[in-house]
């Protein structure tokens, strides 16, 4: 469960200094007592709802009423929406009249019973992008798309244009991501991580061992861990075939943990389809399929891991690997969407082509044999993140990006 409701700005001061935590509260004073509203889809289950859990906080106790509200929708609507998602990562829909009535239904229904009265409306993704259709506009509407839109199915793209032209900005995690033909003011924000989140914050040797020995998680042999809703996009199937070289090489074993959200699902059947294909080895426990909520567990895993992987097809941005580099784990991931940008290539980590079997192969094993190289790399891995991917820096680019829809308006 993510709950990050008792920190405040103040906590974060040891981490990023007393400089960063002044410039801030600089930042915020032209934006006391405005009222922001976050619409997104799920409260938790994926890096936005644990953005959202540490930004809205932090944003209110600065001085800014921030509101949270998430979307209500049906099973079906969720089915729909995910299709929308994997067709804005490239893959093709068969977009019928049945799925944008239900669609949009759903976005009116919500809207019913949904008050909007902000001074800044930012909605998060595709589920409720219509939304502005069913409201008398009288403030800035901003859409923060999370997802790896570079190559959108193109009758998909041309659907949702229609309300994304209707809102004053788009933001986005890629300079790849921005498209040219769309006259909307488009900005780039990079998600970050929180460093005191449950998932993220230091823990003693005695709860890594207490939560090792609770989810049987033997600690024999070296670790190899993706952490990952079980979503095609993150091929987890991909993984299990990189792993099964690794192993012939050096005896190791395999963690895939990954959540089931609300709005995903496809998690279950992509579940289904691992244990199938790793029948054997997970019998043997050389993979462990770990599908429990709880960040605890997935701090643990991560900081008693000798190699994170993570072998995206497509990645928005990948906070699962800004989460890796801030606990000085080496992390051998694709070369894809937002996770380029965090890790520099042979230096605080490896990418690799999505599809390279051998290549991923290749450089864990160069990791699992050089313990030198996996230090020099967490090193530089965890400096990379505190200069550039906490949420001080989130919170920071937000204000920026307030002070510009809400003061200015």
């Amino acid at each position: 469960m993510i709950n990050n409701i008792g920190h405040t700005l103040k906590d974060y001061r040891e981490i990023v200094g007393s400089s960063v935590i002044s410039a801030i509260h600089a930042n915020a004073r032209e934006l006391y007592g405005k009222n922001i509203l976050h619409i997104n889809s799920t409260y938790q289950g994926g890096g936005v709802a644990e953005l959202l859990n540490s930004l809205v906080p932090l944003m209110n106790d600065i001085g800014i009423n921030a509101d949270w509200k998430t979307f209500h929708g049906t099973p079906d609507f969720f089915i729909i929406t995910k299709k929308f998602h994997n067709a804005l990562q490239g893959e093709k829909i068969n977009f019928t009249e049945i799925k944008k009535r239900l669609y949009m239904q759903a976005n009116k229904d919500f809207s019913v019973y949904t008050h909007i009265n902000h001074d800044c409306v930012i909605v998060h993704d595709p589920q409720p992008l219509p939304l502005i259709e069913f409201y008398k506009k009288k403030q800035p509407w901003i859409w923060r798309c999370h997802i790896d839109c570079e190559t959108p199915d193109k009758k998909l793209m041309d659907f949702l244009t229609e309300f994304i032209v209707r809102y004053d900005m788009v933001l986005v995690s890629n300079e790849k991501y921005k498209k040219s033909d769309l006259p909307v003011e488009q900005r780039i924000i990079y998600p970050a991580i929180d460093p005191l989140s449950p998932k993220n914050k230091k823990i003693s040797r005695g709860v890594i061992s207490k939560y090792l020995e609770k989810f049987e998680i033997p600690t024999d042999k070296p670790l190899i861990t993706q952490v990952s809703r079980f979503d095609k996009w993150k091929d987890p199937e991909g993984v299990i075939d990189v792993f099964k070289r690794v192993k012939d090489e050096n005896d190791c074993r395999l963690i895939l943990c990954g959540s089931m959200a609300a709005d995903d699902p496809e998690g279950y059947q992509i579940y289904e389809n691992i244990k199938r294909k790793a029948n054997n080895l997970i019998e043997n426990k050389d993979i462990i399929l770990v599908t429990s909520e709880n960040n605890i567990l997935v701090n643990v895993l991560q900081r008693s891991s000798d190699v994170i992987i993570q072998k995206s097809i497509k990645e928005g941005f990948g906070l699962t690997v800004t989460e890796a580099l801030w606990k000085k784990k080496p992390v051998v991931a694709s070369n894809v969407g937002g996770i380029s940008l965090q890790i520099e290539d042979k230096k605080s980590g490896f990418l690799v082509e999505p599809y390279d079997t051998k290549g991923f192969a290749d450089n864990i094993i160069k990791i699992l044999q050089d313990p030198c190289l996996a230090k020099k790399m967490g090193r530089e891995g965890k400096e990379k993140v505190r200069k550039n991917f906490l949420i001080t820096r989130l919170l920071s680019d937000y204000l920026d990006l307030l002070n510009d829809a809400v003061i200015l308006k």
